[in-house]
């Protein structure tokens, strides 16, 4: 478990809070880790019946953390064990989200079965600039609920979506003062508790296209490990170290 991830359960409600707030929760391997395990323990726990997930402090989440990937390697080796988890859950999965919400802060949401957003929210997907791809099977999801062009200039230009845009293309419920957002999510979620569980289950199922968005995990996957031992990934890792533009017209 890390210090970073914070589970607790209430009435019937798992909520899950990433806890790094110096660090705008950045992602962690130890924290995905730890995400997984929730996200896995829930679905064999009769005490659950919903689950939420929110960042503390000014922002959702700033994304996966650089550094790690800097760091070499394949990237945090729990990211995998939480993506699937996502994709594989059966039971209902809220989101609360405020300020930033960075590359998988956006695209877990899209495995999400209700999302409230603060006034303040961003969505930003900035895989291109870091030299990578989508994850999270929001290749095949994101154009699926927004359109094409609109997906394409989030994830190849990197550019922010507002809250209020958001709600418009789909991809939110609410959007409400940021006073009012745990509350507004975390009664969503009590409404749910209410509901008989095996239906929400099935229809939740039947909603889900299971088998192609774990097809499309696998096939982003492969390219994402590519990407990440490019030239080109290197230079962004490198810039971010140092704080400066990456040079990309270098490379061919």
């Amino acid at each position: 478990m890390s210090e970073f991830v914070t589970v607790s359960k209430h009435e019937g409600v798992l909520t899950l809070v990433m806890n790094r707030p110096g660090k705008n929760n950045a992602l962690t391997n130890d924290m995905y880790g730890a995400l997984a395990d929730a996200l896995e323990v829930s679905d064999h726990d009769p005490d659950v019946r919903v689950v939420m997930i929110r960042g503390e402090g000014a922002n959702f989440t700033g994304g996966n953390d650089v550094g790690e990937f800097a760091a070499g390697g394949d990237g945090p080796r729990h990211v995998v064990r939480f993506l699937r988890a996502l994709a594989t859950l059966r039971k209902p999965l809220i989101a609360a989200v405020q300020g930033k919400a960075v590359g998988i802060g956006t695209t877990l949401l899209l495995h999400c079965d209700h999302v409230v957003l603060a006034e303040n929210a961003e969505l930003i997907t900035p895989f291109v600039s870091l030299a990578l791809v989508p994850e999270a099977a929001s290749s095949l999801l994101l154009p699926a609920r927004i359109g094409h062009v609109r997906a394409f200039a989030m994830f190849a230009a990197g550019e922010a979506v507002g809250a209020l845009d958001a709600l418009a293309w789909g991809l939110a419920n609410k959007v409400v003062a940021l006073a009012d957002l745990t509350a507004t999510a975390l009664a969503f979620a009590q409404r749910l508790v209410d509901q008989p569980l095996g239906a929400l289950i099935a229809t939740k199922a039947l909603m889900r296209a299971t088998s192609a968005i774990n097809e499309r995990m696998d096939v982003e996957g492969v390219e994402f490990a590519a990407r990440l031992k490019s030239p080109e990934a290197q230079e962004a890792f490198l810039a971010f170290a140092q704080r400066r533009r990456p040079d990309f017209r270098q490379f061919r």
